[in-house]
């Protein structure tokens, strides 16, 4: 990015499409799956997304870009390869529930507008408003949160934020808390670190843009 780019305000059309679209899949959510879905990384992405998007805050676009990047990429390369060829790209399953017969249509719909919708937007955040270099920290310490608030409020079978397994069934390699705190680790180290060195060097702020923090 040249030095002499500096961040553009997000058009109010953008702001007010990411705000119908939370409207519309927090009812539908809420009401299928329960409030405890909510806790899914993805969905939290969405309301802090939103909220970013409003307030222009770098800061808080640029930790959901770092946290979020590398999972959409694999969630959405997993579900089209599997649309195309009828394998998963990767064995975690973590796009089965959308070929799954017995999950709402209407589910599965939002999830891939959701999915897809990230992707685009967490690639053109960071090219609009930059990338703040501090974004991974603030993103770690939200992880450290979610991923207990995960595990002690929800149940295996929901499997949300893969606190129980990295697959369909929980693990049982080690005790349940015990792998919650590898995750908390290999999270940040295998996920946010590589996102932020790739972020830092592509639209990292070093390179004085004005946008709000």
């Amino acid at each position: 990015m040249p030095p002499e780019r500096r961040a553009q305000s997000i058009p109010l059309v953008i702001k007010v499409l990411s705000t119908c679209f939370l409207c519309v899949i927090v009812p539908v959510y809420w009401v299928e799956r329960g409030p405890t879905n909510f806790l899914w990384s993805s969905d939290i992405a969405l309301f802090l997304i939103t909220a970013a998007l409003w307030l222009e805050n770098r800061f808080l676009a640029s930790m959901m870009v770092v946290g979020g990047l590398i999972p959409e990429l694999f969630w959405n390369a997993d579900f089209f390869v599997r649309l195309i060829s009828g394998n998963h790209l990767f064995g975690l399953g973590a796009t089965s529930y959308m070929f799954d017969l017995q999950v709402p249509l209407l589910i599965r719909g939002l999830s891939l507008a959701l999915h897809i919708y990230l992707l685009v937007i967490f690639v053109w955040l960071a090219y609009r408003l930059g990338y703040h270099t501090k974004a991974w920290i603030g993103q770690t310490v939200l992880a450290w949160v979610v991923l207990p608030l995960s595990y002690g409020l929800t149940e295996p079978v929901n499997n949300i934020n893969f606190v129980f397994g990295p697959g369909a069934e929980p693990q049982q390699w080690v005790p349940g808390p015990v792998y919650v705190a590898i995750l908390m680790i290999l999270i940040p180290l295998l996920i946010y670190i590589p996102s932020h060195l790739l972020l830092n060097r592509l639209f990292g702020r070093g390179r004085s843009l004005d946008s709000t923090e």
